[in-house]
């Protein structure tokens, strides 16, 4: 093959960001050019936005990313997780390897240019930081994904063969980077970043909060080396946000539900969606049968009740066999999660309702009145044309006529629908990006990781959480025993990751939290959902399948993943096109 042609399809199709020329310079001169884009500061934070798009917000991507850890199910036939049923294959191509690239190459051009901008040197920092942070980002969804990556620091030409045909670069020295960039931007981005809702030093600090816990526990459990310098970092991130943002939304709704999250406290950086400019459909996939999005038993099981005991343990729990019975006395974040339980009467399809007459069916609607607004989490729930459901749990296979908002397991994933919009399949709720609830909980871990978990980083963390949640404080010398805890977890060590899978449930982190743990193992079982009595909660001859074919038991749509999770499975395989076009990329240990 032709040097020349070579090299073309190396840049095009090998790293897929590496352009042998700069695009830019490729416009006609009525275009932008390198030059007039990095003139001066205005045309380089305009550049700069396209950065932003890393950031998945309300993408459906995110919820489904759940479906391949333990606590969410695919509620459609054959949904079962190609990671837990061990089908993944090798893909010839993935936006996975491809996409981060791309976007690291955006950011090179602009970092390798802003030296010769009009600027102040301040501004040139300021705009390297924000080099800095976004290319951090996008090395961490690689690395996070593959380990060892090509680490590419400037933009490349026709000479960089070296690097285009070069081995990974190990992990530990891209995360070293990372972490040493990102620090260096710590202290040289502007404060307040370029205006509301940018980065800013309080944003990098989040992301270093993140990204040095994930990486500090990675290498601890999966024997990398010293995760110290990463935990260090991200408690030090962390604590001076605490110290910044000392206050939380007391709704935990609102992080979530909101028209605009402008000056909610706890929150330092979201997406916002507006009518006819930027709109999603993630709410309304939660009002109608598109996105089948389950909790599993085990995610309910994990909601505290209002005591601080576990329903294990609690003796305010009466019991699972009875949805009312189930929800009552829980933690308030099970109730903008899945949808409490409720009976009205409708004649379908309707936009109006009456109530049943039985104390029991209203409930929740009363609950719910209380602590939501009509805008967000009241009940009856409805689909996305403002039709009014008749009950919850409403399931696949016994939906009363209506096909929409239904379940699998009987714990519906609501937690990002809302009201707002009652008549559209498009929605405007703004979606968080950092938020100080995950930067709680990510300090209570790092400190724990550090040996220097306390009552008072307690008092800190989970239990600012809890207490929005209407649960008792934890009290680490009085920690009464859950019988599911994993017995190589120590009690304070399970109550903090309770409390992080629980604040974070459906924000798509579980999967990676299992990954980095190591304890891939707690997804290898049968997902199961409600306790049911066929012939009382629902029809005789209902086809919804119970464990162990039984006439009363919990819902059991899936079967048992195959077992035990394969070691080379906690790493993603290298696209096949990428390995192919080079011999110096070798793939991940165990993939074939």
């Amino acid at each position: 093959m032709h040097l020349k042609k070579y090299i073309t399809l190396g840049c095009a199709a090998l790293l897929m960001l590496q352009s042998c020329q700069t695009d830019l310079d490729l416009q006609p001169k009525d275009k932008l050019t390198v030059p007039t884009t990095f003139s001066n500061y205005d045309n380089i934070k305009a550049y700069a936005w396209q950065f932003y798009d890393v950031f998945p917000a309300y993408a459906e991507s995110v919820p489904n990313l759940e479906f391949n850890a333990d606590l969410f199910m695919n509620a459609n036939p054959n949904g079962e997780s190609f990671w837990l049923w061990q089908r993944i294959t090798i893909p010839a191509n993935t936006t996975d390897y491809q996409t981060p690239y791309f976007n690291i190459r955006a950011v090179n051009i602009m970092l390798d240019n802003i030296g010769n901008a009009s600027i102040s040197d301040t501004d040139k920092d300021h705009w390297k930081s924000v080099g800095y942070f976004f290319r951090a980002v996008n090395y961490w969804n690689l690395v996070n994904k593959y380990g060892d990556v090509i680490w590419v620091d400037r933009s490349l030409n026709d000479n960089d063969i070296d690097i285009l045909y070069g081995p990974r670069t190990p992990r530990a020295e891209v995360t070293q980077k990372m972490l040493e960039q990102l620090q260096w931007a710590e202290a040289h981005i502007k404060a307040a970043g370029d205006g509301a809702n940018t980065v800013n030093v309080h944003v990098v600090r989040a992301f270093i909060a993140r990204f040095g816990l994930m990486e500090g526990t990675w290498r601890k459990y999966h024997n990398l080396g010293d995760p110290a310098p990463y935990l260090r970092a991200s408690a030090d991130a962390a604590a001076k946000l605490i110290t910044s943002f000392p206050t939380l939304t007391p709704n935990y709704d609102d992080e979530f539900n909101s028209e605009t999250l402008a000056g909610v406290p706890g929150i330092l950086l979201y997406k916002a969606y507006e009518m006819n400019q930027v709109t999603h459909v993630l709410a309304s996939r939660g009002r109608n049968s598109a996105g089948r999005w389950d909790l599993t038993k085990a995610a309910a099981d994990l909601y505290l009740m209002k005591d601080g005991q576990t329903r294990f343990t609690s003796p305010q729990f009466a019991g699972d066999k009875n949805p009312y019975t189930e929800f009552r006395n829980r933690d308030k974040r099970l109730y903008f999660t899945v949808p409490p339980p409720f009976k009205v009467k409708v004649t379908h399809p309707s936009q109006t309702y009456t109530q049943t007459g039985v104390a029991a069916d209203r409930e929740y609607i009363d609950l719910m009145a209380g602590i939501s607004t009509d805008k967000q989490k009241t009940l009856p729930t409805l689909n996305w044309q403002g039709l009014v459901v008749q009950e919850e749990p409403h399931y696949v296979d016994n939906n009363l006529g209506q096909p929409f908002n239904v379940t699998y397991t009987g714990y519906r994933f609501y937690k990002f629908s809302n009201k707002i919009l009652r008549v559209q399949n498009t929605d405007i709720n703004d979606a968080p990006i950092f938020r100080m609830a995950e930067v709680l909980v990510n300090y209570a871990e790092a400190k724990y990781e550090l040996g220097e978990f306390s009552q008072a980083i307690a008092d800190q963390t989970i239990n600012k959480l809890r207490a929005r949640g209407g649960v008792a404080p934890l009290t680490l010398g009085s920690i009464v025993a859950d019988p599911t805890r994993d017995p190589g977890v120590t009690p304070e060590l399970w109550e903090i990751r309770r409390e992080r899978a629980v604040e974070l449930m459906g924000e798509g982190f579980r999967f990676d939290d299992l990954r980095r743990w190591k304890k891939m193992d707690y997804a290898v079982k049968r997902k199961l959902g409600r306790w049911i009595k066929k012939g009382s909660d629902v029809p005789a001859n209902s086809p919804i399948p119970i464990e162990g074919g039984a006439t009363e038991g919990y819902i059991a749509y899936e079967g048992i993943p195959p077992g035990p999770f394969p070691e080379y499975y906690y790493l993603y395989p290298l696209p096949s096109n990428q390995t192919a076009l080079n011999p110096n990329l070798k793939q991940n240990t165990g993939w074939k």
